[in-house]
C-alpha cells in the first residue's frame, strides 16, 4: 500500500510541474536536421536583379563577396564568438564592400546625400540598438551595436546618432567616402527622369541592403541589418532596416530575422516580429513562418523582398518573393550555400 501511495504522489507531482519556457510559449521545435552547434545566414539585398540584367562576371563578384563575408562569420563561430559580435563583424565587412547598398556604395537621397540606417538585436535578453539617418560614421552597424551595449536607449537618429558614435570613438569619414562612381552616375541618371522617385528603374538601385542572422555555440541568437535605404528617398526617410520588429528581430525562444525589400511594407507588416510570433503562438516551424509572411502576407500587400532567418535549433530559412536575393548560409554540420537566383 505504501508503494501505491508513493507512486500516486509521484505521478501527481510530475503532472503538475510547469512546462519549460519553450514548451509554454510554443517555441519548442522538432529539428529538421538535428540541433546545430552553430548556424549563420547573410543577405546582400533582394529584387531588381534577374538573369538578363546581371552579367555573369557581376554575379560571380557578388557571390565571391558573400563567401568572403560568411567565411569570416564561420571562423568566428568555430572559435566560440558570441552571436552579436559575429553579426557586427560580418555586416561590417559588407558595409565596406561597395557592391552593396550599405556603408560605402550606398544609394543617394533625392538631395544627393547619403543617409545610413542600421540595427542589431540580441536574442538572449532582447537588447537592441538602432541608428537612422547617420552620416560620417564609417560603419553604421558599429554605431547600432554601440547604442545597444553602451546607451540607455534603443534608437538614435541623425546628428545625435552621429555625435554619440563619435563621442565613443567610432571612425569618422567624410560623407563623400560613401559615394562611389557607380552610385553617382545612377543618381545623375535619375535626376534626368523628372518625377521618378521610386526604386526599380535600374537593377542596381534596388539591391544591396545587407543583413546577418546567427546562432552561436552558446545557443544564443542575434540579427542585424544595415542599409543606405531607397534610391532617391526623400530627405529624412526611414525604412524598415533600423526598425526593430520590422527589418530586424531576434528572440532566443524562436528565431533571428533580417529583412530586405520595400521597407514601407515591412514596417506595416512588422515582418521580422511577425515571423517570430507565428512560431511562438501558431507553432509554425521557421520555414512555414517565413513563407507565410513573405510569400503571402507581404506579397498580398504589394511588398517585395525577402528574409533570412535562423531558429534555436540552427535551422536556416532564406525566402524571397522577387526573382533573386543575394544570400549565403552555413552551419556546423557542413552546410554551405551561396546564391542569387532561385
Amino acid at each position: 500500500m505504501r508503494t501505491f501511495y508513493t507512486s500516486l504522489i509521484a505521478f501527481f507531482f510530475l503532472a503538475c510541474q510547469s512546462p519549460t519556457s519553450h514548451e509554454a510559449n510554443g517555441a519548442e521545435r522538432t529539428p529538421q536536421n538535428g540541433k546545430q552547434d552553430w548556424a549563420i545566414a547573410i543577405h546582400g539585398g533582394a529584387g531588381g536583379m534577374n538573369r538578363e540584367n546581371l552579367p555573369e562576371a557581376k554575379r560571380l563578384a557578388y557571390e565571391a563577396s558573400l563567401k568572403s563575408a560568411i567565411d569570416q562569420g564561420i571562423k568566428m563561430l568555430e572559435q566560440g564568438a558570441d552571436a552579436s559580435s559575429v553579426v557586427e563583424a560580418v555586416i561590417r565587412i559588407m558595409e565596406d564592400d561597395s557592391l552593396f547598398n550599405a556603408g560605402r556604395g550606398a544609394v543617394l537621397t533625392a538631395n544627393g546625400e547619403v543617409e545610413l540606417d542600421a540595427s542589431i538585436m540580441r536574442g538572449s535578453d532582447l537588447q537592441c540598438g538602432a541608428v537612422s539617418g547617420i552620416q560620417n560614421i564609417k560603419n553604421p552597424i558599429m554605431a547600432a551595436k554601440l547604442v545597444m551595449d553602451s546607451s540607455k536607449h534603443v534608437f538614435l537618429s541623425g546628428k545625435g546618432a552621429t555625435a554619440y558614435a563619435l563621442e565613443h570613438g567610432l571612425e569618422w569619414v567624410d560623407n563623400s567616402y560613401f559615394i562611389t562612381k557607380t552610385r553617382w552616375e545612377l543618381y545623375q541618371e535619375r535626376l534626368q527622369t523628372k518625377g521618378v522617385k521610386e526604386v526599380g528603374d535600374n537593377p542596381i538601385s534596388k539591391k544591396g541592403t545587407v543583413g546577418c542572422v546567427v546562432l552561436d555555440r552558446q545557443g544564443h541568437l542575434a540579427a542585424g541589418t544595415s542599409t543606405g535605404g531607397m534610391m532617391m528617398k526623400e530627405y529624412g526617410r526611414i525604412g524598415d532596416s533600423p526598425v526593430i520588429g520590422a527589418g530586424t528581430y531576434a528572440d532566443d525562444r524562436t528565431c533571428a530575422v533580417s529583412g530586405t525589400g520595400h521597407g514601407e511594407y515591412f514596417i506595416r507588416r512588422a515582418v521580422a516580429h511577425e515571423i517570430s510570433a507565428r512560431m511562438m503562438y501558431a507553432r509554425e516551424d521557421l520555414h512555414e513562418a517565413c513563407e507565410a509572411v513573405v510569400l503571402h502576407e507581404l506579397k498580398d500587400m504589394g511588398g517585395d523582398g525577402g528574409v533570412i532567418a535562423v531558429d534555436t535549433m540552427g535551422n536556416i530559412s532564406m525566402v524571397f518573393n522577387t526573382e533573386g536575393m543575394f544570400r549565403a548560409c552555413a552551419d556546423a554540420n557542413g552546410k554551405r550555400e551561396v546564391g542569387v537566383f532561385r
